[in-house]
């Protein structure tokens, strides 16, 4: 297994900078966003139509020795707003055909979420099943929105050789092991998950019981820690809108790997990951408020390298 980087929370480097940076902190494994929310510092879908700088990227990372885990575009693409959403698919849909171009395996996404018809001009995302109008909605959402367009996008990305990784975020409509595994049961196994242990935490989803329940479907992992706070979580529930920067009054916030749960409870969710067949990489991720982007970054590579095993499976005498 791999410790990488997902690498928006250096957007203030160039790419050149951003792999020298991390190769001395022993790191050759990037995830780089395309657009959409994670912004396209460090790889532009430009490049497609400038094949001079395809190959000028290529060197870059050739030669600074790196390799790369997934390209990330994160989006909406079921936005109510059609200009919206037609933005973001089509960043998603260029990003397939770069990971393909570059013969990345994994493009990384959100599920998205459409508002509460065709009228709507916000995304509605549905938290309860009453007063009925709630399911009415979540219906309409997944027959009318959702499966037509992830059973057509899955069958581009197919087609091009490149598996989608959803991560589970609530405000979309896969936020769940259960969402998760109900949409890839209409695309089929060119979509699968983006594994984000933060996003689970707070929902109170056990994240090593959920890598079971989606053993076989994990396509990229982020590392991400949520640390939970029972004051004023017996005041506001989960469902927690205020601010992330509010870390003081909020119920949970999202923090660097090792600061919401220690190095027992990652030796068990890398053991499990391993367990049920995912060998890959471990992406950080750095989306804690409390740690400069500097200090998150180093502090998750050093918890991080002192429970991942590099070495691959080998096979014990007994088999």
């Amino acid at each position: 297994m791999k410790i990488g980087v997902f690498t928006p929370l250096l957007s203030d480097l160039s790419l050149p900078q951003v792999l020298s940076k991390l190769k001395a902190m022993n790191i050759n494994t990037v995830e780089l966003g395309t657009g959409n929310y994670p912004g396209d510092a460090h790889c532009k879908l430009s490049m497609l139509e400038n094949p001079a700088a395809m190959v000028e990227f290529q060197k870059i990372v050739s030669d600074h020795g790196a390799t790369i885990s997934a390209l990330s575009c994160h989006g909406n693409p079921l936005h109510p707003i059609r200009e919206r959403a037609q933005h973001d698919q089509e960043v998603s849909r260029k990003t397939i055909l770069l990971a393909e171009r570059l013969r990345v395996p994994v493009v990384v996404d959100f599920s998205g979420c459409p508002g509460d018809s065709a009228q709507a001009t916000a995304p509605n995302w549905v938290t309860c099943a009453w007063p009925p109008d709630y399911r009415k909605v979540l219906e309409w959402q997944w027959n009318e929105v959702v499966a037509p367009y992830w059973m057509e996008h899955a069958k581009f990305a197919a087609d091009h050789g490149v598996k989608v990784a959803i991560e589970m975020h609530p405000g979309f409509v896969v936020y769940s092991p259960e969402t998760m595994l109900k949409l890839r049961d209409l695309t089929g196994p060119a979509v699968g998950c983006n594994f984000d242990p933060s996003h689970l935490f707070w929902q109170g989803i056990d994240p090593v019981a959920a890598i079971r329940i989606l053993s076989g479907t994990i396509y990229h992992v982020h590392a991400k820690d949520t640390q939970m706070y029972s004051a004023n979580l017996s005041i506001t529930g989960v469902l927690d809108t205020k601010s992330y920067a509010d870390e003081q009054h909020r119920a949970w916030a999202f923090r660097t790997c090792g600061y919401g749960h220690g190095a027992e409870w990652w030796k068990e969710l890398i053991s499990t990951l391993r367990l049920c067949g995912y060998d890959g990489v471990l992406s950080i991720e750095h989306e804690d408020n409390l740690l400069s982007p500097e200090e998150g970054l180093t502090k998750a590579v050093s918890f991080l390298n002192e429970i991942v095993i590099r070495q691959p499976r080998g096979t014990a005498w007994w088999v």
